[in-house]
C-alpha cells in the first residue's frame, strides 16, 4: 500500500495547506510546471518526488526532469506529463503513449482544470491534480491525493483551497460528483 500525494502548476508555490494535505503521503507525483529548483528541492526534501517538467519550467528544470515519465508503483503502470490532454482529447503524443505503455494510471497538468475520470476507451484512470499554485486563472488551488493498494486504488481526496484566502477542504472525491 502507497499514499500517493498528486500535484500540478505549482509555479514556484506551495501554500502550506498544500504541505499539509500531503503530510500523510509517501511520495509526491508532480505534473510539470513545477516553476522553480528552489521549489523542487523543497519537494524532494520532503517526501519522494517524482516528476516532469512543464512548459513553463526553466532549463534548469529540464535538465533534472524528463518531459515525461513511465513507472511501476503497486502493480500500476503509471504514465506522468505535463501537458496531455484528456480521455476524448488527448495529444497525438499522450495517445502514442498510452498505446505503447497501457498504463493503468495517466497523471496531466497544464490546464489548470481539476478532472478525475476514468477513461473507457483506454481503461485508465486520468487524473489532472488542477493547479496547486498561485499563479493563474484558476479560482482554487488544488492538490489530490489517494491510496495505491495492490492494484486497487482507494481514498481518492481533494483539497481546494479559495483563492480568496479562505482555509480550503479536503473533499472526497464522491463528494464532488
Amino acid at each position: 500500500m502507497k499514499r500517493i500525494g498528486i500535484l500540478s502548476d505549482t509555479h514556484g508555490y506551495l501554500h502550506s495547506r498544500v504541505r499539509d494535505f500531503l503530510s500523510v503521503t509517501e511520495e509526491i507525483w508532480h505534473a510539470g510546471d513545477i516553476g522553480s529548483v528552489a521549489l523542487a528541492e523543497e519537494l524532494e526534501k520532503f517526501k519522494p518526488l517524482i516528476a516532469v517538467y512543464g512548459n513553463i519550467d526553466d532549463y534548469n528544470l529540464r535538465l533534472r526532469y524528463k518531459e515525461y515519465r513511465v513507472f511501476q508503483v503497486e502493480g500500476f503502470t503509471v504514465l506522468l506529463q505535463h501537458i496531455g490532454g484528456y480521455p476524448g482529447k488527448y495529444t497525438s503524443e499522450t495517445k502514442e503513449r498510452i498505446r505503447l505503455h497501457h498504463p493503468g494510471i495517466v497523471v496531466c497538468g497544464h490546464s489548470h482544470i481539476l478532472k478525475i475520470q476514468f477513461d473507457k476507451q483506454f481503461n485508465h484512470l486520468h487524473i489532472n491534480p488542477g493547479a496547486a499554485g498561485s499563479y493563474g486563472m484558476h479560482r482554487f488551488i488544488t492538490a489530490a491525493r489517494l491510496v495505491l493498494d495492490h492494484s486497487e486504488i482507494r481514498d481518492v481526496e481533494i483539497l481546494e483551497i479559495p483563492r480568496t484566502g479562505n482555509a480550503g477542504r479536503a473533499k472526497k472525491q464522491d463528494e464532488l460528483l
